[in-house]
């Protein structure tokens, strides 16, 4: 771990997470926020230099349980039956 990153925070509860967004660009980065905030509820982020080489490191937590509309449809709609994604229809692996 680098000085400018502060420590590991210990896992997020239930419904909500920790989010690093790694761009070239400190715009690219934060079209990427952009997104994430407009589907879930999420703190103001915190942005980092990614290296020595250059691009921006953001970080922000989401909190999945609070969907901001109309993300909430797209989600509920978008997400499998309970026993209906990659590899539970057979029991197998996917």
């Amino acid at each position: 771990m680098n000085s400018t990153e502060p420590a590991p925070p210990s896992l997020p509860s239930a419904g909500h997470a920790e989010v690093r967004i790694v761009a070239a660009s400190p715009e690219t980065a934060r079209q990427v926020a952009e997104v994430l905030r407009r589907c879930f509820a999420s703190t103001e982020q915190r942005s980092y230099p990614a290296g020595p080489d250059g691009g921006t490191r953001l970080h922000l937590s989401v909190d999945t349980t609070r969907s901001v509309e109309p993300a909430r449809s797209w989600l509920t709609a978008s997400r499998p039956p309970s026993g209906d994604g990659p590899g539970e229809r057979d029991g197998g692996e996917g």
